[in-house]
């Protein structure tokens, strides 16, 4: 059926051609006897006639190209379909050996056929195995089934479970294969394509220096188990969506150096571009040191730090909308030292501070006016909860609005040498205010007017009274 589908179309498009080609000569020859002597003298014939043949011959040389590119076409698309269902069933082998070849395979026919359809499609099989349902404890089994006797209602069942023997060695060859097609250093990079990983189990996942410039790169409810360091070091995610939403690292995680940059996108589309780590959960620590945010958004809004260090030191988070909204960081230490917030609008509302030492020293909170950029509209730290030794000495609040207000602040909180430039900063009805250090301690008459309340220190919000039955 399919080859009839394809002769025919060949056919239509070499009677189009033919035709074509008829009537450019029929044209050529109209158009040289009317416009070249077809008023002022006898024209000769036998010279149009030439001419137009001469057309024609070359019309029919273009319907041969035609032809032979249609040909090459179908030739070309029966030889991916051929290596490409080979490298898939070597793919489904039950033998590990036959299915790590498959995996050679099929990264040879990405880097054989360059056209983008095609390359994604083998990428999507690759991706798409790491999605199958894995069972990490059975992923070095050389077995290939295991039987279960129970007892259901005093009656004997055997159950029988399959597995892909030694499935661990295929998963990793494919992470290998893909990681060393995303580095610059790679023949072929496949750096171009779109990555799904949503639902992947990684035992070993090294992304250093690769290069994720498709436009949708997702690691969404991906688990990286606890083992080697999970590191993504000096990575590039260029994109239109990166995220990493519900993902787990039980692994200790790298982003040290990592770039967020998204292309331009268009107002349609502005609300779903940027990256995302929403309700991911950091186990056993976490760095971001020196990574920079840029495009439309950075979320981490709803993510759990509970490792033992969460280190986001000297980056720069210049995305429109920085959210760490209700983040939780329940670790030992967690620090932002260093680090630049320059978006339109940064939120650490409703967040909590639980860890044993968290650090904002030196960072610079906000941006002020500059030359073709507006400055940040708003830092809010509403609601937040800080419990233990929580620090922005020497940081920098810029922008329009610094918003403190509502927070519990229970602890050793210090603000001691922060600049506030801002134009109005708000610590109005605090929760809790206890241990909180600014310069002004001792002579809150000195006191900077731009910040709120006055009289300071502020007065606790007032408890919510019980509904009257």
């Amino acid at each position: 059926m399919s080859r009839t589908v394809h002769r025919s179309g060949l056919m239509v498009s070499v009677l189009a051609a033919v035709a074509g080609g008829l009537a450019i000569a029929g044209l050529t020859w109209w158009g040289l006897w009317h416009y070249l002597g077809a008023k002022a003298e006898t024209p000769n014939q036998l010279d149009l006639t030439r001419i137009s043949l001469a057309v024609a011959a070359g019309v029919g040389g273009a319907v041969a190209l035609v032809v032979a590119y249609r040909r090459q076409r179908d030739t070309e698309r029966g030889r991916f379909a051929e290596v490409f269902g080979a490298a898939a069933r070597q793919l489904g082998d039950p033998d590990v050996a036959v299915r790590i070849a498959g995996v050679y395979a099929m990264a040879g026919v990405a880097d054989e056929f360059s056209a983008r359809w095609r390359r994604q499609q083998c990428v999507d099989v690759l991706c798409g195995y790491l999605r199958l349902p894995y069972q990490p404890e059975e992923g070095a089994s050389h077995l290939v089934s295991k039987s279960q006797r129970i007892e259901d209602h005093g009656t004997a069942v055997e159950r029988v479970y399959t597995y892909r023997q030694n499935d661990r060695q295929v998963r990793d060859t494919i992470v290998r294969v893909i990681a060393e097609h995303l580095r610059p250093s790679a023949e072929t990079r496949w750096c171009a394509c779109d990555f799904d990983f949503s639902d992947a189990v990684f035992e070993d996942a090294d992304f250093r220096y690769t290069v994720f410039a498709g436009r949708n790169t997702r690691f969404t409810n991906a688990m990286f188990l606890s083992g080697r360091t999970v590191s993504f070091e000096k990575s590039s995610f260029l994109g239109k969506r990166v995220t990493f939403r519900g993902a787990i690292f039980r692994s200790t995680a790298s982003f040290d150096r990592a770039v967020f940059a998204h292309t331009e996108v268009g107002r349609a589309d502005h609300d779903a571009t940027g990256v995302t780590f929403t309700e991911a959960t950091f186990a056993s620590g976490v760095t971001f040191e020196g990574a920079q945010f840029r495009g439309a958004r950075t979320a981490f809004t709803r993510t759990t730090f509970a490792g033992e260090r969460v280190s986001f030191a000297n980056a720069v988070f210049a995305a429109e909308l920085t959210s760490f909204e209700r983040a939780v960081f329940d670790g030992e230490r967690a620090t932002f030292t260093g680090a630049e917030f320059r978006g339109a609008r940064v939120t650490f509302a409703d967040s909590r501070f639980y860890t044993d030492s968290a650090s904002f020293d030196c960072a610079q909170l906000g941006a002020q006016v500059r030359w073709r950029t507006g400055r940040t509209q708003e830092v809010s730290f509403a609601r937040t909860e800080y419990h233990g030794k929580v620090s922005f000495a020497d940081a920098v609040f810029s922008g329009r609005s610094v918003n403190f207000a509502g927070g519990d602040f229970f602890g050793d909180i210090s603000f001691r040498r922060a600049s506030f430039d801002a134009r109005a900063i708000s610590f109005e009805a605090p929760k809790a205010w206890v241990g909180v250090h600014f310069d002004w301690n001792a002579s809150p008459n000195t006191k900077p007017a731009n910040i709120t309340p006055t009289p300071w220190p502020p007065a606790l919000a007032e408890p919510a009274k019980d509904p009257v039955a």
